[in-house]
This record gives structure tokens, C-alpha cells and sequence, in this order.
């Protein structure tokens, strides 16, 4: 079937400004009573429960943040703002535990972390980096007791006097891309900042914390529920059992094992891409996800593709727009190709696809499984087994800082196949994670080059 519609324009206007950083006016979300353990968001909730039928091996959500930071530092006052931010955030000083009958969050009034300091200045130049990230990379590798924190690693390495990473492995349970790339090394630059010159820091009132989010939301999504899982229900009826024409597919178990394979754009393609969005009407996100799916498409011959996203679901509401946490619920965009549309039209279809899926991202896609009785291969989401993101860009920080999740890798991947796209100022990166029990680097080597060739043509395409 084709994607479902029916919202009007105003509606959809209002999501497509949610998808380039906006969000809805405020909702009211009440402050919680601190006497008691807050719930989970339901999709957190599913994190939880993941985690624990996995044993945390292979670390599936063991994310790691890099800021890369040139001049001298104070890695002293560096440390103490890294820790007036856990203090103004209570999800970054929270543990979770079985509660009676679901999960909850217990929030800790203190939980100071304390940086590990590595320092590579004594290597040969061409070997610092490399060993950073071999240290990095172990760490990154050990998976959290999430009724245990901080669920935070933090990790300073000295390269030479004027330049430092510092690396922060998280679970992704206390993290989202917009906490990543926006607001944790927002305050850090600011907060760091006032602490070297005496000035007062000036950051925005939280007037809720996650936890209050939490209950307001499983409260509001008593009321929508039903009419969400009815649209899934809808758009995804009918939908093909995912196959992949690869040497090493047939009847491997899910692994759950991650690799990463980085990429880069050129500048030319990269400029490409962006301006036919901006011609087309729609965002750099849609136009990479059109591409993906003819990708998909030209592989497996199903008239259906279906890529998973993480949806910030939770990100719609102003009052958590400052909030450290995790907001996110993966959505299934269905794309047809039943007539062999041009990219005009797949670029049409997919800007719909994605504002209706926005606006019913609110159940847990796990859940959702369950509820349309998904065929389960043992994968975390029978919905879809290729997903793909365009992280936030990072503001000016008003530092000669860096902030990048390319680096290291945890092991682990939820997804058989997943892209994640960085819209730099010069060029567009990203990162290619795969089970190498289904791919080989070379395979995904080729997809990522069709990629390349498909938006090219499809710039050229649009371009005449």
C-alpha cells in the first residue's frame, strides 16, 4: 500500500519545522512529586529490557561522544564543569531497577565522576591517534550495570600540550543525538568557559527534568495510543519479509555484533545533495533517505522498502528542548516503488512518509511489533532491518572544539544495517554499521559506492 495521508497542511508544516530543530508550543508538563522513583519513557523502557535478555554482550548501546579540543586546557576545571552538568541533570545521575511490575528510575542527589587521564604526547606523532582510540576502544567495549552508576566514562587523552580529546562513553539510555551533539557540549563550553574567566555562566532555567517528562508522557499516551497502533497497523499492512541478496545472509542468526565502515562524501556531492533538497522542497534528510531506499530497492527487488529511524518523539515539546536524556523511538518508513517512480516522485513520497510517521511516534516499535504480530527473526526490530539518521549539527561552541561519534566503536549493533549521516560544514560523513555475520567491509564497500552513484544521477536527474 501507499503511505498514508490525511493530515492537513498546517499539521504537516508544523512537523516538517519539528524535523529541521523547531519544536511545538509548550505542553504544561507538570513537576513530579521527588518522593517517589520515576517511570521510564516506554521506549527507554525497551532499552532496559533489551539490556538485560542480552547481558550487555555485545554492548549494544555503549555510545561514545568525542570532543576534540585544541589549545591548552584545565583539565581540573574541565573536570568540575563536566560535573556541574550531571548535577543540573538528574538523568545523568540516575540508575534503573526492577520495580513492581515495570522498571524505574532512581535518582541520585549526587554522583560525581572523575576523569581517567591517558596521555599518548610521548608516542611518535603518526601513532597518538591510534593509540587513543585503541585505549577508547576498550573501555567503549565494557558493558554498564545499569542498577549501578554513573552510567558515564569519561576519558581525557593529552595528544601534546595543545591539543586534548576527551572522550565520553554513555549509555544510550541517558543519551540522544540532540544531548551528543547540542546540549552537553553546549554547557560544557559554557560552563568550562566561566569557570577559566570568572564570568557567570549563562545557561537556560530547566523547568522540568526528565523524570517529570516521563510520567507526563506515559499519562498522555494512554489517550493516543489505540489511534497510533491503527495508522501503523494501516501503513504497514501487507509488509514483505526483508531479504538481503548477500553471500553471507543465508540463514545466519541475528549476532547482534556491530563494525563500523566510515564514509565520506565529496564536497562536490555533498553540495549536490543539499541543493536538491533545497530545490525539492524538503530537508537533507529526505533526500538521503529516497536514496537509501532505491539503494535498497535495486538489491533486494521489493516493491516495498522499509528503513528504520530513531524519531526524537519525545523532542516535540519545548520544555525538553534543554534536556540531557534519551527521547528516541525508532519509526518504519515504508517507501513504494511499485511503477518504477523517478526520484522527483520518490523524494514526494518519503517527505509524507516521514511528517505521518512523526506524527505517530509514539509507541514503542517493539510493542508495535508485537501488536501487528511481526514475523520476529530473533532481531530487536522485526519492523525493519536497515535504519538510517542524520545526526544534529553542533552549534559554535565559541572554542576551537570538535565534537564527532566516528571514532570507536563498541561492538555491538541493533540493526543488521544502519547509516549514520553528519551534515559537516564542508562535506557530509557518516559511519556504516554492520554485522559482519551478514557482510563483509567489501559488500558494504559496494552499497555505500551505489549510494554515491544513485544520488549523483538523481542530482543530475533534477538538475535538468
Amino acid at each position: 500500500m501507499g503511505p498514508a495521508t490525511g493530515f492537513s497542511d498546517a499539521k504537516r508544516t508544523l512537523l516538517e519545522k519539528y524535523l529541521r530543530g523547531g519544536a511545538v508550543p509548550a505542553s504544561v508538563i507538570p513537576a513530579r512529586a521527588r518522593s517517589a522513583p520515576a517511570p521510564l519513557l516506554p521506549s527507554q523502557a525497551q532499552l532496559y529490557v533489551r539490556e538485560l535478555r542480552l547481558g550487555g554482550i555485545p554492548p549494544l548501546y555503549n555510545e561514545c561522544i568525542a570532543v576534540r579540543m585544541q589549545g591548552a586546557i584545565d583539565s581540573t576545571k574541565l573536570e568540575r564543569a563536566f560535573n556541574q552538568i550531571i548535577q543540573r541533570h538528574e538523568i545523568w545521575r540516575t540508575t534503573f531497577e526492577a520495580g513492581l511490575g515495570q522498571p524505574v528510575q532512581v535518582i541520585h542527589e549526587c554522583m560525581p565522576v572523575h576523569f581517567v587521564h591517558s596521555d599518548v604526547a610521548g608516542l611518535a606523532e603518526d601513532m597518538r591517534a591510534t593509540e587513543a582510540l585503541r585505549i577508547v576502544a576498550e573501555t567503549a567495549r565494557q558493558p554498564f550495570q545499569l542498577d549501578k552508576g554513573p552510567l558515564l566514562r569519561p576519558i581525557l587523552v593529552r595528544l601534546r600540550d595543545s591539543e586534548h580529546w576527551l572522550y565520553v562513553i554513555a549509555h544510550q539510555i541517558i543519551l540522544d543525538g540532540m544531548s551528543a551533539y547540542q546540549i552537553f557540549p553546549t554547557e560544557l563550553a559554557a560552563i568550562y568557559r566561566s569557570l577559566c574567566t570568572g564570568e557567570t555562566v549563562n545557561l537556560p532555567e530547566l523547568p522540568i527534568q526528565y523524570g517529570d517528562f516521563a510520567v507526563w508522557q506515559r499519562e498522555s499516551l494512554t489517550a493516543s495510543r489505540q489511534r497510533q497502533v491503527t495508522y501503523w497497523r494501516r501503513q504497514l499492512e501487507g509488509l514483505p519479509r526483508s531479504t538481503w541478496p548477500r553471500s553471507k545472509s543465508a540463514g545466519a542468526a541475528p549476532s547482534f555484533i556491530g563494525r563500523i565502515r566510515p564514509f565520506t562524501f565529496t564536497r562536490e556531492l555533498s553540495e549536490a545533495v543539499r541543493a536538491l533538497a533545497q530545490r525539492s522542497g524538503t530537508t537533507l534528510f529526505v533526500a538521503l533517505l529516497a536514496g537509501f531506499a532505491k539503494v535498497l530497492h535495486g538489491y533486494t527487488k521489493n516493491e516495498s522498502i522499509v528503513i528504520g529511524t530513531p524519531s526524537p518523539s519525545g523532542r516535540k515539546h519545548s520544555e525538553v528542548t534543554p534536556l540531557l536524556g534519551y527521547f528516541l523511538n525508532p519509526v518504519a518508513l515504508r517507501l513504494e516503488f511499485a511503477g518504477q517512480p523517478h526520484f522527483a516522485e520518490l523524494l514526494a513520497q518519503a517527505r509524507i512518509v516521514l511528517a505521518d510517521a512523526l506524527s505517530h511516534d509514539d509507541v514503542p516499535i517493539e510493542e508495535l511489533a508485537r501488536e501487528l504480530r511481526a514475523q520476529d527473526d530473533g532481531s530487536l526490530s522485526p519492523l525493519f532491518t536497515a535504519a538510517m539518521s542524520l545526526q544534529p549539527q553542533t552549534p559554535d561552541l565559541g572554542m576551537p572544539w570538535t565534537v564527532t561519534s566516528m571514532d570507536v566503536e563498541s561492538g555491538g549493533s541493533p540493526w543488521k544495517l544502519y547509516l549514520a549521516f553528519i551534515n559537516m560544514p564542508d562535506k557530509i560523513i557518516g559511519r556504516a554499521q554492520f554485522d559482519p555475520n551478514l557482510f563483509s567491509e567489501e559488500e558494504v564497500g559496494r552499497l555505500l559506492h551505489d549510494l554515491e552513484i544513485v544520488l549523483q544521477d538523481a542530482c543530475r536527474e533534477l538538475q535538468a
